[in-house]
């Protein structure tokens, strides 16, 4: 018994650093001190440290809540970006905007925007005449200023806002900005489309006697910050079926909304509708874009692309061509043939088209 106990004794010994070496790395990692950097540089610094360890633990815990997140990288070989407004009044888009109101846990994308930007869990950023946007600090946009620049009612105390659910104007959000970026990824090989920001619009401005809305974009938001909230919003993306099996998240990096391109990152900043001033001349060019873009990826693949409806127009040649050959035969009469042809076919067939000549017939 003691041999045995022993050998197993030595055997954990052995593996023992093998056994730690192979514990995550992040779990390994020792962190700095923070309570020590922050009695050396003041009170200020202290609240200024907690605040950052704190918002450092919310990363922490999206991160490990939200672990799939894909993000862009940034040495990708090509890149193009557009941008597309969304019609939420499409069936396509209507997952974002319904239910209108908020009730219950029931809320559309923008009161969950709405209420995460109240509630200083998400970051908003102005949106510039231009049209671009911009995640830097200096761009952060003033809750204040948006609610009193839409006239929404809130109460404010102790430096928080907060609107009343049906204050909120989640009905006249029928459109969004989105820009997307369009991708080949070298390091897997793949070409992919991924949603980068997001931008709610109002529209306001309609009457009855058939004016049309004016639309007053928002504010900006980066999709990498808020797609750890958007993986938590379910959507009911059927009319068929009434499960919300599909979060919001699901729902833009599946690419299920449908847009309209109407900007391009360019070199001189044009919009489409600088260069194009008809309707016409707009859908035409929106689907030349669109047509690149598909081209694009087909060419990385060396993909040739068949005539379009090339199986049905073959299918249709070849019942042409059985069609023809039915008539043609149809058209020729068999030839009547004397009863000595039918004996002699009957008999022994002929080698000659020419008649014989009898030996008596020649005599005379």
């Amino acid at each position: 018994m003691s041999t045995i106990l022993k050998t197993s004794i030595t055997c954990i010994l052995l593996c023992l650093p093998l056994m730690l070496s192979a514990q995550p790395k992040k779990s390994r990692v020792t962190r700095p001190a923070v309570t020590t950097i922050a009695a050396a540089a003041g009170p200020t610094a202290k609240a200024t440290t907690k605040k950052a360890s704190s918002a450092g633990a919310t990363g922490d815990r999206a991160a490990l809540q939200f672990p799939t997140s894909d993000e862009m990288p940034e040495d990708v070989v090509w890149r193009r970006d557009i941008y597309r407004q969304l019609d939420l009044m499409q069936d396509a888009n209507a997952p974002l905007y319904y239910p209108v109101e908020p009730s219950g846990k029931n809320q559309n994308l923008f009161t969950y925007l709405f209420r995460l930007i109240l509630s200083e869990r998400l970051t908003g950023y102005q949106y510039k005449l231009d049209g671009n946007e911009s995640f830097d600090a200096k761009d952060k946009l003033d809750v204040k200023d948006l609610l009193d620049r839409y006239y929404i009612f809130y109460e404010e105390k102790n430096g928080k806002y907060t609107v009343a659910p049906t204050d909120i104007p989640s009905a006249e959000v029928t459109r969004y900005y989105i820009k997307e970026s369009n991708y080949f990824d070298q390091r897997s090989a793949t070409f992919k489309r991924k949603v980068t920001a997001l931008c709610p619009v109002l529209m306001r401005g309609a009457d009855e006697f058939g004016g049309e809305a004016t639309p007053y974009p928002l504010f900006w938001v980066n999709y990498d910050d808020v797609a750890g909230y958007l993986n938590k919003m379910p959507l009911m993306a059927s009319n068929f079926n009434n499960v919300k099996n599909m979060t919001a998240d699901d729902y833009f990096t599946l690419n299920k909304y449908e847009g309209k391109i109407y900007k391009t990152n360019n070199l001189q900043g044009k919009v489409l509708a600088n260069y194009c001033k008809t309707d016409s001349a707009m859908t035409a060019e929106q689907k030349r874009i669109e047509d690149e873009l598909a081209e694009f990826e087909r060419s990385i693949w060396a993909i040739k692309v068949k005539p379009e409806n090339a199986d049905s127009l073959a299918a249709d040649s070849l019942a042409a061509a059985a069609k023809s050959g039915k008539d043609k035969k149809a058209k020729e009469k068999p030839k009547s043939q004397s009863r000595r042809s039918k004996a002699v076919s009957s008999d022994k067939p002929q080698t000659s088209s020419t008649p014989r000549v009898s030996v008596r017939r020649q005599r005379r």
